[in-house]
């Protein structure tokens, strides 16, 4: 199948120059890239990745209580009727 039509895209600068250096690192071009993820999208009728919304990115002093919880550093007590008092127990 030929290629025959083209795409214009409009894009922030910063997050072109990051990615190209990434597909660059990757043997890719941005037109490869692309035509990838079409094939991708028409073979599983969706977007080929999890979109993340940075809303759903931890805040670092909440990675840092992750990490203290799962290495058995911190314990935890509640129920908490607060944030507040969360917080409290947390020292932070």
């Amino acid at each position: 199948m030929g290629k025959n039509t083209t795409i214009n895209l409009r894009v922030n600068a910063d997050i072109k120059e990051q990615a190209g250096r990434i597909l660059d690192a990757m043997g890719l071009t941005f037109s490869e890239a692309f035509n990838l993820m079409l094939h991708q999208i028409k073979i599983q009728r969706c977007l080929p990745f999890e979109v993340i919304s940075y809303s759903h990115i931890p805040r670092p002093e909440t990675l840092t209580f992750i990490e203290r919880a799962e290495s058995g550093k911190e314990e935890l007590t509640g129920p908490f009727s607060s944030k507040g008092e969360l917080r409290k127990s947390l020292d932070i």
